[in-house]
């Protein structure tokens, strides 16, 4: 398995040892504001010069009375400001708690109330004024740092970012060696990082995760890259270029950040979703994490465009995709095409896979996927394109890391292997669970919850259920939300829901619905995008969003689509009736979380009429 120990007792231990090595390389960039609206100009921060920053705004902490292990909140978007608070915090030998930036005001007061957080940094006025409006709710928040805007009131509740660097400076000229030593102060066992889980149901629970947690993901990562590199496979090392886009208050992101630490290559951050595409040909990333819905949106995109050039286009499109298919099924025997196979896809090459290469910068090595299923079929689609999704698996309770595929050993459907130092096994309900050093320590003051799911000999069940086929991890669905038919015939809905995605482009979610009901029917939500472009084809072009969810047009599409999905489902698993959803599934409303993962019980009782309404003729149906 590889050895899985730290040489280091700390984040910021490791942080500062990467600044003596690689001090003048490049670390990030980031886009500046641009207001007039033209071709964004993108910084670049060193090494050196991140640790000149963060040591300011760690001894500005310092100087505002944060101490070891005091709490200090984020709430922001990604952006080089939360990467360097977030570190300044560590350094100074506090812990972040971590806020979604689409939070609920009441939603940020409970999260800093319960983790005890002293201090609050705040992206911009619309986050200030949350934490403002909530401020009786939370008697321990001290400050509230703002990365944009000035300060706020007249007793300095709120202060800005530059304000907290220059006390910290000034501290420093005082004191030139405090720096250092509050970082030698951090241990392994101090509490690093506050999570509070996204929930597909429930209140969110606040995970607590230490500096051991992250020191082992960020060497299991080493670990696993020295592992390729002896079987000629190069994952990432200190010349590559990641883009950083996801929500770094998700545990997601934090484990791509910690990895860079140990591992030194240079990180471009931008945490705007809607500049994902334009940003990739300006940074030209080698590899990307990324949630399922990105690469869904990309591949109905990409088919939508195809469509949209012609019966001709479309048709060689198609071929393109079905010999890129029988590539990608070859590949993942660990074969390669030859013959006429080979032949077809140098065309099919030439003709399509290129420009779909050119999207993500032409640069790109692999993509990480995680945080939802990813459909086999779409993973198919971009292997056999040439650009290779690696489906890994993983919770906030265990620090996000915890299984992932391997460059040039792939197999869809599944998560991969464990990560160095990672063990599995499978309970006798099926439920997986993971011993190792990336899980949790315990559910911030939820003693009780913490002994639900984690045994006294470190195994933490996961709530998910899955099968291992030669060591790799196939997960088969949420122990919670497996449908059991009022027939007892039991049906695994992720799964259905993520190979319709491939079947339909013009469709963001489905969600299967039939627990203790005599069969399954489905809520159809449409993508925005990809069905205008669609009702333009279509002569519809003049219908908005809720009137195409009306039109019988598209209901007939999406019922091809529902035809072809049950073409291959055992009977009980089939989606006999479909409604269409009259608004996609959004983060404000709450039917999505921030790292877009479905919340199963809360569409389902927004929408509880209309899913009873296709039971009112069981009879009749059956």
């Amino acid at each position: 398995m590889g050895n899985t120990d730290s040489p280091f007792q700390s984040v910021p231990g490791m942080f500062l040892s990467r600044v003596a090595e690689s001090g003048d390389a490049e670390a990030f960039s980031y886009p500046l504001p641009d207001p007039g609206g033209a071709r964004e100009e993108w910084q670049t921060l060193t090494w050196s010069q991140t640790r000149d920053r963060v040591r300011d705004l760690a001894l500005g902490l310092h100087s505002l009375g944060v101490t070891s292990q005091a709490r200090c909140a984020i709430a922001s978007s990604t952006r080089i400001e939360w990467i360097l608070a977030d570190m300044a915090v560590l350094c100074a030998g506090g812990a972040s708690t971590t806020i979604y930036p689409s939070s609920t005001p009441p939603d940020c007061a409970y999260i800093v109330s319960d983790s005890g957080s002293m201090v609050a940094f705040a992206e911009n006025d619309e986050q200030v004024a949350k934490l403002v409006d909530q401020r009786a709710q939370m008697p321990g928040l001290s400050r509230v740092i703002a990365f944009e805007g000035a300060a706020g009131g007249d007793d300095g509740w709120v202060m800005t970012l530059d304000e907290l660097a220059d006390a910290g400076a000034a501290l420093h000229a005082e004191q030139p060696d405090l720096f250092e030593k509050l970082v030698a102060g951090v241990r392994p066992d101090h509490l690093a990082t506050l999570i509070y889980t996204s929930g597909t149901t429930g209140r969110p629970k606040g995970v607590r995760l230490d500096h051991a947690n992250w020191l082992y993901e960020a060497r299991a990562m080493e670990e696993l890259d020295a592992e390729l590199r002896q079987r000629g496979w190069d994952l990432m090392g200190i010349d590559d270029v990641q883009y950083l886009w996801l929500p770094l208050a998700h545990v997601f992101g934090k484990v791509m950040q910690v990895s860079q630490l140990r591992i030194g290559f240079k990180t471009a951050v931008d945490g705007r979703v809607d500049r994902i595409v334009q940003n990739l040909a300006v940074v030209r990333p080698t590899f990307m994490a990324a949630a399922p819905r990105i690469f869904e949106k990309v591949y109905n995109r990409v088919v939508v465009q195809a469509k949209e050039g012609g019966a001709a286009k479309y048709r060689i499109f198609r071929w393109a995709m079905g010999v890129g298919d029988r590539v990608a099924r070859l590949k993942e025997e660990g074969r390669e095409p030859t013959g006429l196979l080979a032949v077809q896809y140098r065309i099919a090459d030439r003709l399509v896979f290129a420009r779909l290469r050119a999207l993500f910068g032409g640069r790109l090595k692999f993509l990480i996927s995680g945080s939802a299923p990813l459909s086999p079929d779409i993973g198919r689609f971009f292997y056999g394109a040439g650009i290779t999704i690696l489906e890994g698996y993983g919770l906030t309770e265990t620090s996000a890391g915890t299984f992932v595929n391997r460059p040039g050993d792939i197999r869809f459907g599944t998560v991969g292997l464990p990560m160095p130092g990672t063990e599995v096994k499978i309970a006798e309900d099926g439920e997986v669970l993971i011993r190792g050093g990336g899980v949790m320590r315990g559910y911030h003051n939820l003693s009780g919850a913490t002994e639900e799911v984690l045994t006294e000999d470190g195994w933490f069940a996961t709530g998910d259920i899955g099968v291992l086929e030669g060591g790799r991890l196939r997960i088969t669905d949420r122990k919670k939300e497996l449908i059991k038919t009022s027939g007892g015939k039991y049906v695994a809905p992720q799964t259905i829901e993520s190979r319709f995605k491939a079947l339909c482009p013009y469709v963001s979610n489905l969600v299967v619905h039939g627990d203790r009901r005599p069969y399954c029917v489905a809520l159809v939500a449409l993508d925005p995008e990809a069905i205008d472009a669609w009702a333009a084809d279509n002569g519809l072009g003049e219908l908005d969003y809720a009137g195409l969810t009306r039109e019988p047009k598209v209901r007939e599409m999406v019922q091809e689509a529902v035809d072809e999905l049950n073409r291959d489902l055992p009977r009980h698993e089939t989606v006999k009736r479909f409604a269409i959803l009259p608004n996609d599934l959004t983060v404000e409303e709450g039917e999505i979380t921030p790292s877009l993962k479905m919340r199963r019980r809360a569409v389902e009782n927004k929408y509880r009429d209309l899913l009873d309404g296709m039971y009112e003729d069981t009879v009749q149906t059956l």
